[in-house]
């Protein structure tokens, strides 16, 4: 269910480059495992990144669904794969739980979005002085 001022910045699945790239390790025998992956991605996982929250539709079948807020982020961490052209992305949470992204096409924009939308711990106020386990008002 989509907020009424909910915008939708990407839908969709992984980079077809990685599917190109993983089909072409195939041919040998150390890159089937590969490839069966990137088969696997290609088919069932999808990825929905909006304004609010980011949805992520994977495992066998698709079965494996995932939410979560962009305000429960706390760091994103990203590195580039097949020559830069997509890449993946770890987003690690308030909790310390790490999510993963894979094949992300495009990534280095996504990273950008994700993180203008996200509220920073910065940016919100402390309206109480903590000290030890009690508060001060």
């Amino acid at each position: 269910m989509i907020n009424m001022n909910e915008e939708t910045f990407y839908e969709g699945g992984p980079a077809k480059s990685d599917l190109i790239i993983n089909l072409l390790a195939g041919i040998t025998i150390l890159g089937l495992p590969f490839t069966f992956a990137a088969i696997v991605r290609a088919l069932w996982l999808r990825y929905k990144i909006t304004n609010k929250r980011i949805s992520i539709d994977g495992g066998w079948f698709g079965k494996n669904k995932t939410q979560l807020s962009l305000n429960k982020i706390e760091e994103i961490r990203s590195i580039p794969r097949g020559f830069g052209s997509y890449g993946d992305m770890v987003l690690i949470l308030n909790d310390g739980s790490k999510v993963e992204m894979k094949s992300l096409p495009l990534f280095r924009e996504k990273q950008q979005f994700i993180e203008t939308n996200m509220i920073k711990k910065s940016q919100i106020q402390n309206l109480k002085v903590v000290e030890g386990f009690a508060t001060k008002s």
